[in-house]
């Protein structure tokens, strides 16, 4: 009972000291705790950023890519479908401009008669996967994939829905806002069968 007793009274008694306290050295107290929070938020931020890898500040702080910003060149995916055609090329865009810029989505794609960009045959989309912003500083490069129906056979080849297979010399890509680009591949021409490509997002990932 005399412990109880004895611990209630120092409660009390630490309960008047704190009351006693002057206001300045509460004051001093409530400031020492802001500014331990506003140095932890700042240690924080920093390790964040260190964290964050380069190139990838905020989209919305650069402007939108233009048609003129983009080099284009192409050549045959390493995976690809079976067959005697193309079956999967990669489009790499390199920004040869002298500012970041942004672009977001999937491409058009056309292949181009005769290599013409005037007589493009558009080939029917499918779009694979979900598009995100994809910031390109100067020099910087950026990808999609392009996967075609692919052509049966040896030479001649065939087209398993029973169409002719189509060769053409060059492509004409599409970047949402920010122009059509005719490419050819490095090596050889583009063969597929029914018109028809899968196609990414404009990835800053290199697709295989």
């Amino acid at each position: 009972m005399r412990d109880r007793h004895s611990t209630r009274v120092t409660a009390a008694a630490l309960t008047a000291i704190a009351a006693t306290l002057p206001p300045v050295a509460a004051q001093t107290a409530s400031a020492r705790t802001a500014s331990a929070r506003t140095a932890s938020a700042r240690t924080a931020s920093a390790a964040s950023a260190e964290a964050a890898p380069t190139g990838t500040a905020p989209a919305s702080r650069a402007p939108a890519c233009t048609p003129e910003a983009w080099e284009a060149t192409a050549y045959q995916a390493a995976q690809r479908p079976p067959g005697a055609g193309t079956g999967a090329a990669i489009v790499e865009f390199t920004n040869v401009s002298a500012r970041a810029c942004v672009v977001r989505g999937h491409p058009t794609v056309a292949v181009a008669g005769n290599g013409s960009p005037e007589r493009n045959l558009p080939l029917k989309v499918t779009r694979q996967g979900s598009a995100a912003p994809v910031r390109v500083a100067p020099g910087g490069r950026a990808w999609v994939k392009l996967t075609f129906v692919p052509v049966r056979g040896g030479a001649d080849g065939y087209c398993v829905s029973g169409a002719a297979p189509g060769m053409f010399p060059s492509l004409v890509v599409g970047l949402p806002g920010a122009g059509k680009h005719q490419v050819a591949l490095v090596e050889g021409e583009i063969t597929e069968c029914d018109n028809k490509v899968t196609v990414t997002a404009v990835s800053a990932t290199r697709p295989s």
